[in-house]
């Protein structure tokens, strides 16, 4: 069932100055002595999307309410009410208008469990990559299924263009026909190596098969893909909690996109308030750009690209050569493990030694449950061990890589605001396929400089940073430092060392792997792909994924000898 569909009908052919930047004055939701009237927040909103859609010529975003929680507001109330009831459970329909002072008590003391049952998803059309990794996709309370850039072949024209005028504009839509003609070219002149490369893993199959030529062309694709902009656009499946809607309405405008995702975020609060008007009653107006303690302090300290540079090559060198290096962990990582096994178990070290103990939570030959399909050690007492050692990597990765792996929502990271990374030289990762032909190496790398050329042209113009920032490759380098816990890095790894994975995540894994095994042996040895654990399982088929199986016996392979360049 549909909710709502928020796409006002709107001509785009409007040209407006290239620095173009809109910055409104806040909202104030009153209700003239009405409770859950929301007219005027109605017409408010109105007004402001019809501000922030001036600010691009491309297709606005279009935003949906597929499904949502029944009587969101009232559950709200009546699950706080359930607490401290005499009577047991408080039942929506008990709910009334004279309980709002509730609502707006609990939400001043931050006593916001009570929001986090009732969700709402959401479809969104016309939105940027860049958007959905700086904003969307950059917390871990969400839901969300996407088309993939790796498997679906990206058309002319699905990008996000701002309201830029002359030049500025001449430019920004020349660079994108320029990138895009450079990822058909490089779709077309992979194909050969991905041939190559395939008939190696699998010999008995023929290069003619239908099947075959497809996955052939979606593996050049893959990595064509880098020479993408990230402002291309994406749809997809979101789905939150009503706390977290409220929570992206309050920052919907810190960097790095702020117009686009204070324009998408106002149509999901319009969607919301279209069905449940009560929640104006605590609905807070967006903090502005200039309000975050991210802009105070970049704006004060970031003193052009000298410093930049140096933090490049600093944070470039402390990798030694890896793309992910282990920079920290407890130092009693084992011990701590071990003995948290000893704990669940009520046994005494000299029963139970620290080896064998960590053999009986890690090991799926004697822990079956690593060996299921569904994950479920969150669930399991043994597993929960796993919840106290500990690692944080640094790491550098691709945008498109990053977008993938910031999708593991309980391995989080601090990611940059990319304008403080950003300096006038290209600064990108390259597929180990395009390495391996210097002609498509040579023309890979020609792309990069000419987009790089054309980001600077914009900022000279004084095009805003943000606009100026879509054109950027998905090759752009992230640089950035994520955590774990071992319960949650140990499913991570199940899935990203898989042949399957996307290559820079692999790489990162096996690099995360192999340092672990170094500092923790006990541990690392365990830390393994699907195939592998699902063997150590004796659980058949060992490869779960079916027709998709990557074409070699990774279970016979060790950590050392893991080797793949599509």
């Amino acid at each position: 069932m549909r909710f709502c569909t928020h796409q006002p009908n709107l001509s785009h052919s409007r040209a407006t100055s290239e620095a173009l930047w809109f910055s409104p004055s806040p909202i104030i939701f009153e209700n003239d002595g009405n409770p859950g009237d929301s007219t005027k927040v109605s017409r408010i909103l109105d007004e402001y999307e019809l501000s922030m859609t001036e600010l691009f010529l491309s297709p606005e975003p279009v935003v949906t309410l597929e499904k949502r929680f029944p009587s969101a507001y009232q559950n709200f109330l009546a699950t706080a009410r359930t607490c401290y009831s005499s009577k047991g459970i408080i039942h929506d329909a008990e709910i009334g208008e004279t309980w709002d002072f509730l609502a707006k008590s609990l939400y001043a003391a931050g006593h916001h469990t009570t929001l986090q049952h009732a969700h709402f998803q959401f479809t969104l059309e016309n939105v940027s990559r860049q958007f959905l990794w700086s904003f969307l996709h950059s917390h871990p309370f969400y839901n969300s299924e996407q088309v993939s850039q790796r498997y679906v072949e990206v058309q002319p024209g699905n990008v996000v263009v701002p309201a830029l005028s002359g030049m500025a504009l001449e430019i920004y839509q020349n660079t994108l026909a320029f990138q895009m003609e450079r990822y058909r070219s490089l779709s077309e002149h992979l194909t050969p190596l991905v041939e190559s490369e395939y008939h190696k893993r699998f010999p008995a199959r023929s290069l003619l098969d239908k099947k075959v030529v497809k996955d052939i062309r979606k593996r050049a694709q893959e990595a064509a893909r880098y020479v993408l902009p990230v402002a291309t656009f994406a749809c997809l499946y979101h789905t939150v909690s009503g706390i977290t809607l409220l929570r992206y309405y309050r920052l919907c405008r810190q960097f790095d996109a702020p117009s686009e995702q204070r324009l998408v975020i106002q149509k999901m609060v319009r969607c919301l308030l279209e069905v449940e008007p009560k929640f104006c009653e605590i609905l807070e107006e967006p903090l502005e750009l200039e309000a975050t303690p991210e802009w105070e302090y970049f704006t004060t300290h970031h003193q052009g690209t000298k410093h930049t540079r140096t933090f490049i090559q600093e944070f470039d060198d402390s990798l030694e050569g890896t793309i992910s290096r282990l920079i920290d962990y407890k130092i009693h990582n084992e011990s701590l493990l071990a003995a948290s096994v000893r704990e669940v178990l009520g046994l005494p070290q000299s029963v139970l030694g620290d080896a064998e103990a960590i053999a009986l939570v890690l090991d799926p030959g004697k822990n079956r449950l690593l060996g299921e399909s569904l994950n479920v050690t969150t669930m399991s007492k043994l597993a929960r061990c796993l919840f106290h050692p500990s690692y944080s990597f640094r790491k550098k990765l691709s945008h498109t890589a990053d977008s993938q792996d910031q999708r593991h929502r309980m391995t989080p990271a601090s990611r940059p605001i990319l304008a403080a990374h950003l300096t006038e030289e290209p600064d990108f990762i390259t597929p180990e396929l395009i390495r391996l032909d210097e002609t498509i190496l040579r023309e890979y790398e020609d792309t990069m400089i000419r987009v790089w050329e054309a980001v600077n042209a914009l900022r000279r113009r004084g095009v805003k940073e943000e606009f100026a920032e879509y054109l950027l490759p998905n090759a752009v380098a992230i640089r950035f430092t994520e955590s774990s816990d071992l319960l949650n890095l140990r499913h991570k790894h199940a899935m990203r060392l898989c042949y399957n994975a996307q290559e820079e995540i692999w790489r990162a894994s096996v690099d995360e792997a192999r340092q672990i095994a170094e500092v923790n042996p006990q541990i690392g040895r365990f830390l393994l792909p699907p195939c592998t654990l699902r063997h150590m399982a004796r659980r058949r088929p060992f490869c779960p994924e079916g027709d998709r199986y990557c074409g070699e016996r990774v279970w016979e392979y060790e950590l050392a000898d893991y080797r793949r360049i599509i």
